[in-house]
C-alpha cells in the first residue's frame, strides 16, 4: 500500500514538474544585435521592367515589409533607419521552358529579378548592392492571367526570403 502511494505521488510530482517546466525557442534566422540596431527603413520598390503586371509592386513591397515585421523586432521607419533596404524590380519576363514532342511549347517559365541596395548604418562593411531572382513555371495550356497572381506571390516570397537571409540572417 505504501509503495503504491509512493509511486502515485512520484508520478504526480514528475507530471507536475514536467508541466511547469517548458522551454520555448523560436528560430527565425535573424542575427541582429538589437543593442545597436533598432530600426529598419524599407523603401517601396518601383517597377523598372519593360514587361509589367500592375499588382506586382504592391505584392512585393508588402511581402518584404511583412517578412521583417514578423521575423525581427526592428521598428520600421520612413527615414533614417539603422538598416536601409531600397531598390527596384528590374525584370519580369516569361520564356519557353520546354517543348512537347509535337514541337510546341509545353511549359513557360516566369521570372522576376529585384535589384537591392542594403545599407547597415551600424556596420557599413555589410553594405551591398545585389540582384535577387526567382522563377516559376506553368503549363502552356494555361493562360498567364489564370496563374499570374499565384506565381508572382510565390516569387515575391522567395525573393523576400533571399533578401532577409542576405541582410540580417548572416548565414
Amino acid at each position: 500500500m505504501i509503495k503504491s502511494n509512493l509511486r502515485i505521488c512520484l508520478c504526480l510530482a514528475t507530471t507536475l514538474l514536467l508541466a511547469a517546466c517548458s522551454v520555448s525557442y523560436k528560430f527565425n534566422g535573424a542575427s541582429i544585435d538589437y543593442n545597436k540596431t533598432k530600426t529598419i527603413q524599407i523603401n517601396d520598390f518601383p517597377i523598372r521592367s519593360a514587361y509589367v503586371w500592375g499588382p506586382m509592386a504592391p505584392l512585393f513591397n508588402n511581402a518584404l515589409k511583412d517578412q521583417f515585421a514578423s521575423h525581427t523586432k526592428l521598428t520600421q521607419v520612413r527615414r533614417n533607419g539603422d538598416l536601409k533596404i531600397e531598390g527596384e524590380i528590374t525584370q519580369y519576363q516569361q520564356r519557353n521552358k520546354s517543348v512537347s514532342a509535337e514541337g510546341y511549347s509545353a511549359q513557360t517559365e516566369l521570372s522576376m529579378t529585384v535589384n537591392v541596395r542594403f545599407t547597415n548604418n551600424a556596420n557599413h562593411a555589410e553594405d551591398f548592392e545585389r540582384q535577387f531572382t526567382a522563377t516559376s513555371s506553368y503549363e502552356t495550356t494555361l493562360s498567364l492571367n489564370a496563374v499570374q497572381d499565384e506565381l508572382v506571390t510565390q516569387m515575391c516570397k522567395e525573393i523576400c526570403d533571399q533578401i532577409f537571409n542576405a541582410t540580417v540572417a548572416n548565414w
